[in-house]
Formats: structure tokens, sequence, C-alpha cells
């Protein structure tokens, strides 16, 4: 038998794979050079068309211009969606409430809404008043499409031949938008908007509609709001009856309402409607002896009182109107509204802003403030939303969210008084780390072990910030939002510092519980909101919720404590008044962007800010300095013939000089607002105070030593007599 392996094997198929793997090589090579081929025949035709010398350079050009401008587009177009958000339903619909105001002895103070609603079609307005318009505002309105470049460049080269602003490039479109959709607050992220929401209102409205909703909405001085509301306020006639020289006069006052109102200043309004006919003049829309008639008999505005209208007031009590009126269902869009405001507190108020302003906004740099008074039962006494709302009407008492600095550290203390600890408690003062964050207080020292009443006197940081994590995050965020603060709250590690924004009016409604010895105030601005028949809709006393008790007694009393402690041994000295003792804490923010003071008495609660609208640094402001003395001049005149209440839970609430009732003037009113020290002498009377408190007492021994020097020294005085 013959072995198997002497026969000879079979020969294994070769497998299919490898006819696949064949076939995708060869078809890879085919492809690779058949598209070389291709190429090459590409390369040769565009060789025809390459291009040479200067055509080359304009080719570059070309090129690079489409790559930029492919950018540019992107960028604008990721530039423009705050603006698309902004427009997703059109343009924001008016409210048609109709609102008259009075004031808490039943005397008209203002409207609002009713004035808007007021709309004269712009076919049936006097050609005179549109081209006094178009003449001062935008000779180029039907020419551009929303911004004119060529009206800016002239406004730029205008400005740089007089060295400052005389001239603005704004177009009317702008303005538009600006009034409809944005704030006055002057920033680059502003402007940015209102260039594209001008390009959306130019897409979606003809020319005559963008006219005809400016000259509707404008604000133009006393509370008005378009032209045929002023044409009723200035001059008692409808806008269709007006003459050359009181169109002039109205289309004077665009461009800045409260300063040019006839009826505030007379020669300003007449000497700005003169620049008008001559803007008519150069535009080639009348001739000189056209307009020559208007400039020697110019317009005259009817008797007004003298009392100028608290409009930033008037705003948030509009705005609670209409709240009221959505909550309680009401159908009839016609009242008549009650209010807490009293008129001559919010004449102080305006004073004692406009006058530190003016004193001393230059040396810290500073351009605006915000001020807000309530009495203890939260009723909204007065409301200071900026210098001049004729300028600006963006509400930075209502509206504005800035950092409160150390002015929020009463709800950390407020807090842990509430978890039972006391302001003889102590806590040491010494370097602390959270996460990555090192918080320093604002010498860049540490006191060591200091008692809480201590540490908030001397608005130390990082007390406070050990105190904030002791009682907890979310405990303080509770104890912030059941006093009264009403804007998103953040709760992050530097919350204790003042971090999280909030509004002027927060501030005031919250030190309110201090004044309130614990509970809430209910805070309002309508007493009565009645309707056109006399009827009352909507009652405070009536429907406004019961108060109820945010701190405990324990707590309220060691917080009046410590606050009065601030002002009289601590950072808020400069707001001491004569007739009574002061509660409140000053706040200063990083980069001296904000300086604040929110202080009480017994009888009032006032929230004081000053700042810039840019977030620009100011000149080393701090809460102690404007702040507080603007508080105190106001406070100093505001309790003047009053009857004067104690801070709840405080021992000995008035000065040893002071009586129940401050004294008045001899006719019965409230004296003027005091004269302040100039700033230099404040702070050497401040440095003795501080010099003088640091000073130890004397020992036994040396004040003996002391006083047998002063007894030799007064009986050699006698001998050389």
């Amino acid at each position: 038998m013959q072995n198997d392996t002497n026969q000879p094997r079979k020969r294994r198929q070769p497998s299919r794979l490898i006819e696949v793997d064949a076939w995708i090589d060869s078809s890879l090579w085919r492809a690779y050079h058949a598209f070389l081929a291709w190429w090459e025949s590409v390369t040769i035709v565009s060789r025809k068309f390459r291009a040479r010398g200067f055509n080359r350079v304009l080719v570059e050009l070309a090129c690079e211009g489409l790559t930029l401008g492919l950018a540019g587009f992107i960028l604008l177009f990721a530039l423009a969606q705050p603006a698309i958000k902004m427009t997703r339903h059109g343009l924001p619909q008016e409210s048609d409430y109709s609102v008259l105001f009075l004031d808490k002895h039943g005397e008209e103070i203002g409207r609002r809404g009713i004035l808007r609603a007021a709309a004269v079609p712009i076919d049936e307005m006097p050609d005179s008043f549109i081209k006094a318009l178009l003449a001062t505002e935008d000779r180029r309105f039907f020419d551009h499409f929303g911004i004119d470049f060529l009206g800016l460049v002239r406004a730029l080269t205008v400005n740089a031949q007089a060295g400052g602003v005389v001239q603005g490039g704004s177009t009317l479109t702008q303005q538009l938008a600006k009034n409809i959709f944005l704030s006055n607050e002057r920033s680059l992220d502003r402007k940015i908007k209102e260039a594209f929401l001008s390009l959306w209102l130019e897409s979606h409205y003809t020319k005559r509609q963008i006219l005809a909703m400016y000259l509707d909405r404008a604000y133009m001085g006393g509370g008005t709001f378009g032209a045929a509301a002023a044409a009723e306020f200035y001059f008692g006639k409808n806008i269709r009856d007006v003459s050359l020289a009181e169109a002039a006069m109205l289309a004077g006052l665009f461009k800045a309402p409260a300063k040019y109102a006839p009826h505030i200043n007379l020669p300003a309004a007449r000497a700005r409607a003169n620049e008008v006919l001559t803007n008519m003049v150069q535009a080639n829309f009348l001739t000189e002896g056209q307009v020559i008639a208007a400039r020697r008999n110019p317009a005259t505005a009817i008797d007004r009182s003298s009392t100028p209208s608290p409009d930033y007031f008037l705003d948030y009590a509009f705005d609670e109107v209409q709240r009221i009126a959505e909550q309680k269902g009401l159908k009839q869009h016609n009242f008549v509204a009650r209010t807490t405001i009293d008129l001559d507190l919010q004449k102080l108020a305006d004073e004692a802003v406009e006058y530190n302003l003016r004193q001393f906004g230059k040396t810290y740099n500073v351009g605006e403030a915000a001020m807000v008074v309530l009495s203890s039962d939260g009723s909204v006494r007065a409301i200071v939303g900026g210098r001049d709302y004729g300028v600006s009407q963006f509400n930075r008492a209502t509206r504005a969210l800035r950092q409160p600095g150390s002015s929020f550290k009463v709800y950390v203390y407020a807090t842990a008084m509430q978890q039972g600890m006391k302001p003889t408690d102590t806590i040491v003062d010494s370097p602390i780390t959270i996460g990555r964050w090192s918080p320093q207080n604002y010498g860049r020292s540490f006191a060591g072990r200091v008692t809480l009443a201590n540490a908030l006197a001397r608005s130390l940081n990082v007390p406070a910030v050990k105190l904030y994590v002791k009682v907890g995050f979310e405990n303080t965020v509770k104890t912030a939002k059941a006093m009264g603060i009403e804007s998103p709250l953040r709760g992050d590690k530097t919350m204790a510092l003042g971090t999280s924004e909030v509004t002027v009016l927060d501030q005031a409604t919250a030190y309110t519980v201090f004044a309130n010895g614990g509970m809430n105030s209910n805070r309002h601005a309508i007493q009565q909101l009645m309707d056109a028949d006399g009827k009352i809709e909507w009652d405070a006393r009536r429907d406004m919720p019961e108060r109820h008790r945010v701190l405990s007694e324990e707590a309220t009393k060691s917080m009046n404590e410590m606050l009065v402690g601030v002002s009289e041994h601590g950072t808020a000295r400069k707001a001491q008044l004569s007739m009574t003792r002061v509660g409140g804490k000053t706040g200063t923010t990083q980069s001296y962007r904000d300086g604040w003071f929110v202080g009480f008495t017994g009888n009032y609660v006032g929230a004081v800010w000053f700042g810039n609208d840019s977030f620009k640094p100011t000149n080393r402001l701090t809460g102690g300095s404007l702040p507080a003395l603007t508080w105190q001049r106001f406070m100093e005149a505001a309790h003047h013939n009053i009857e004067l209440k104690p801070i709840p839970y405080i021992d000995d609430p008035f000065p040893a000089s002071s009586g129940k009732v401050a004294a008045a003037n001899d006719d019965g009113t409230r004296p003027a607002a005091p004269e302040t020290l100039n700033r230099k002498t404040q702070d050497v009377l401040n440095d003795i105070a501080d010099r003088l408190e640091a000073m130890k007492p004397l020992e036994p021994e040396q004040l003996a030593s002391a006083e047998a020097s002063a007894a030799a020294a007064d009986a050699t005085a006698g001998r050389s007599r």
C-alpha cells in the first residue's frame, strides 16, 4: 500500500477577493490619471484667462474684496441678531391707556397715554412744520436708506471744525428706532442695534409711515409725546393751525426738549427757533424773505405752571396703573390715579441731586445719578431717574441694573442676625480663598478679630465673605428677596460684596424693612385708581396684601443698631442729620464705577446712586462721598416741620438737641437744603475725627499729670495778666 503523501496535491482555486482588489486598484489608477488629464486641460484653458500686469492687481483686489465682504457679511449677521430678536413680532404695541395723575392732595400733576393717542395724519400737518423738521433733523431723509453716510461725514467735519459736538449724524429713522426699541444709554452696543433696527424700519415701512411714527412718538417736553400733543400743550391750538414761527419752535424741541421748552426757557426756545428758520433757508425750503416775518414775531407759549412735571415718577406710576388694571381684569382704559408723590420732597430730591452733580460732578468724573425716597409704609414719595428727563427718558432709578457694592452686605448680616447671631459676636478678618478667588479689604490689610458691628461699620470685605459662607448663599438670596429685591440675584461666591446687580428702587424697598421694625412695606406709587366716573376700582389700603414680618424683632434690633453705628462711626458719617439719628450703608463698586448710599430714619428711606451711563470709572467716587452728601442734603430739609418718628428698637433715637418736631421757617415751610462744606474741608474734618477716635484714652497717671500742667499754665497766665 502506497503512502498517500506520494500522490500529487490538488491546486487551490484563487479567491474572488483578489479579483475585487485588482478591480479597485485598476479603477483608482485609471480615475487618478483621468483626473490628471482633466486638470491639465483645465490648466491649459485657464492660462488664457490669467491676468498680468495691472489687470492682475485689479483681480487680486477683487478677490480680497470678496473675501473681506463675505467675512463682513458674517460679522454683520452676528451683530444683527439682537435687532432681529427685537423685531420678531414687529413693532411693540403702544398702550391705549389714558391716565390722569393726581398728587396726594388731589392736584393734577400730569398725564400719560392719552397724548400719544392723539395722532394727526401727516397729510394734515402744516407744510412749514414738516420742512422745519427735515431741515433741522434730517435733510436727506427721502434719499437715504436709514443710515446717512454723507450726513455722518458732514456732521463729523462740522464737529471737528467746532472742536465739539454741535451737529449729530443720526437720521430720523435711527432716532425712531431708538425711541421705539432702545434706551438713551450711550454705548457702542446700542448704536449697532440702532443701525440694524433702522434698516429694518426702512425695509418694512415707507418713508411717509416712518415720518408719521416719528412725529407721533417723539418726546417734546412737558410730559408730551408727539407733535400734536406738543402744539396743544405749548400753544393751545391744533397742530394743523400752527404758524411758521410756532412750527419752527416745535421743530427745535426734538434736539433737547427740556432745554428748549418754551414754558421753561422762552429765550432759549426762540433762539433755537431762529436756528431752525436759518436751516430752512440753507436747505432751500424757504427764502430769507419768507422767514423774516417769523424772525421778527417769534412764537410765545401759553402760560403754564412753573412746577416741573415729575416725569420719571409718572412713567413708573403709569406702569403700575397698567399692572393693576391687568391684574384686576379691568376692561376700561381711562383712569384717574391718586398717587403717593410728595411734590415738595420731589423738588428737594431733584435739587439735591443736581446740586451735587453741578458742584462735584467734574471733580469725581461722574455724570449721572438716581434717587428714590419711600415712606416707611412703602409709599413712593419721590423718584429721580436721571439728571434731565428731556435729554434721556431712561429711568435709572427703576430700570437700570447696577452693582450695589457694600450696600448689599446688609442682607448677609440680616441673614446672620435672623439665624441668632449678635452684633457683639466676633469674626476673624484674615485671608480666605474660595476656589481661585481671594477677596481683599479696601486697604489691602486685615484687622484680625473684630465684632460683626465693627466689621459692618468699617465695611470690611473679608468678614462679610466669611459670614456669607457661614449663613449660606441660598439663605442670603431668600432674605434679600423677602426684603423686597425683585432684580435677579446670581447667588454666587462674590455676591456678598455686591456683584449681583439691582435697581435703586429695589434697594430703597428692601431697607424699609429696617425702618418698619422688620415688616415688609408693600411698595406702591398709586394710592387710589378710579374710572372716568369717579368709581374707586382699586385702593391701596383695601386691596394690597397684608403686611408680614420679614425679620424677627431681635434681628431687626441688631441690624438697626449696627446700621446706626455705620453713620456715626463708620463709612457713612457724612450722612448724619442734626435732628434725628440715621441708619444706612455705603457701597462702592470695583474700579469706582458706582457709588451708593442707602439710608433711613423713622420717617423716610432713601437710596442714592451716582455713576456714568457708559459704565466708565469715576474719579475715586465712594458711597461715603457724593451719595451720602446728597442723601444728607435731602433729608436735612425733608425732616423739618414734621413729626419725627424714632428708628425702631433704638433706645435713644434723637440727638440731644433735637425735638419731637423739627423746626421750620417762620412761614411754616421746609427750609432750603443747607449748603454743604466743600470737599477738602470735609476731608480734613473727617480725618481729624478719625484720628481722635483712634487715640487711646489717657491713663490715670497721665490724666493727673495733664491736669497739673494745665493748672500750672493757668497760674502762670494769671500772673502775667
